[in-house]
C-alpha cells in the first residue's frame, strides 16, 4: 500500500499546497523579536501550535493529502503521535501509535488523552517503528512515517513559509534536526534563506548521513534524545537536503540544558530539550548572519520551575 499521493521528493510547490490544505486546522504561530547581549533574533513560537509541537503540521498534511483511509498506525518519540492522533481526531480517522517504553511521561499523558490507541514497544523509537510498521503490514493499514514522508515533510515546512511572511528581515532560518522532516521541509519553504540545522553531537543522522552519502544508523545518546532520537536520516529529507544543501552545527547536551534555562529566564517559554537545541547554537555562536529566526519547535515536557 503507497504511503503516499505525492512525489517521492517534495518540492516548494508541495509544500505552498499543505500550507492551503492544513490552513484550517494548524495555528499560524506567532514570531516575537528581541535582542539578548546586543545581538537581534526572532523566535518562532511553535511549541504555541496545537498539540504543543510543530508535528501537528506534517500530520494534517499527510492525511488530508493522502490516499483516504479510516485506520491510520505510526510510531513516534511522542510529539509525531501526538500530532498524528490529534489530526486523526480532528478528520474522524482511528490512529494507533505506537511508542518507546522510555516516552516521557507528559507525551504519553497527552496522547493518551487524544483516544488514540497507544502501543509501548521497546526502549528506542527504532524498535517501536519496526513494530508498528509490521502491524500495518500485516492488517494491512496506511503506516504514516514520523519524517520519511514526503507530505509530512511539505507539511512541516510551512513554518517557512510563514517566517518568510512574517520575519522578511530575518537572513537565517535555524532548526533542530531528528529524522530530518522539520530541516527539510523548511529548506523547501524558506524562500531562498539559509536554512541552519542543528543536531546534538550525541544524535547525529544528518551529520553521518551527509559524510557517508546515504543515511546510516548512528548512535543515539542525548538529553534531547526523545525527540531527536532518530537513528537514521530519513531517505527523504536527505534527498531534499542533498539537493538544497543547509548550514550544519552542532550542540553539547550542557549547551542544550542551558538554552532551555535562558529561554525560561529571559522569554518566559517552558521548552522541551531539543526546542532549545537551535537557541543553543546561537548562542555559542554557531549561527552565522545577522538576524536568525530559531524555531521553538516543541513544548511537551514535565516541567518544574523550583521556588
Amino acid at each position: 500500500m503507497s504511503t503516499t499521493t505525492a512525489p517521492a521528493v517534495p518540492t516548494s510547490a508541495d509544500v505552498r499546497a499543505a500550507a492551503e490544505r492544513i490552513a484550517p486546522y494548524a495555528r499560524r504561530t506567532p514570531v516575537i523579536r528581541a535582542e539578548l547581549d546586543g545581538r537581534p533574533l526572532t523566535l518562532k513560537l511553535e511549541h504555541l501550535q496545537r498539540t504543543g509541537s510543530f508535528k501537528l503540521r506534517g500530520a494534517l498534511n499527510a492525511l488530508l493529502g493522502g490516499e483516504p483511509a479510516n485506520r491510520v498506525i505510526t510510531a513516534s518519540g511522542g510529539n509525531h503521535g501526538l500530532g498524528v492522533a490529534t489530526a486523526a481526531r480532528m478528520l474522524g480517522v482511528h490512529a494507533t501509535v505506537y511508542v518507546p517504553e522510555t516516552v516521557p511521561a507528559a507525551k504519553a499523558e497527552l496522547l493518551a488523552a487524544t483516544g488514540a490507541e497507544i502501543v509501548r514497544v521497546g526502549e528506542r523509537y527504532a524498535l517501536a517503528a519496526e513494530a508498528a510498521l509490521a502491524r500495518a503490514e500485516s492488517d494491512g493499514v496506511r503506516y504514516l512515517h514520523a519524517y520519511d514522508d514526503a507530505l509530512v515533510v511539505a507539511g512541516q515546512g510551512t513554518i517557512g513559509l510563514e517566517i518568510d511572511a512574517d520575519a522578511p528581515e530575518c537572513d537565517s532560518i535555524v532548526v533542530a534536526v531528528g529524522g530530518g522532516g522539520l530541516a527539510a521541509g523548511v529548506r523547501l519553504g524558506a524562500e531562498g534563506r539559509r536554512v541552519v540545522a542543528v543536531e546534538p553531537e550525541g544524535c547525529q543522522s544528518m551529520h553521518a548521513a551527509m559524510a557517508a552519502g546515504h543515511p546510516v544508523q548512528t548512535p543515539v545518546d542525548s538529553v534531547a534524545s526523545s525527540a531527536l532520537g532518530a537513528s537514521i536520516l530519513g531517505q527523504v529529507p536527505f534527498e531534499v537536503l542533498r539537493a538544497n544543501p543547509v548550514t550544519t552545527a552542532l550542540v553539547s547536551d550542557a549547551e542544550i540544558i542551558s538554552a532551555q534555562t535562558l529561554l525560561w529566564e529571559e522569554f518566559r517559554i517552558a521548552a522541551e530539550p531539543a526546542a532549545a537545541v537551535p537557541f543553543a547554537a546561537w548562542l555559542a555562536g554557531r549561527v552565522p548572519g545577522d538576524h536568525p529566526c530559531l524555531v521553538v519547535c516543541g513544548a511537551n515536557a514535565s516541567w518544574r520551575l523550583a521556588g
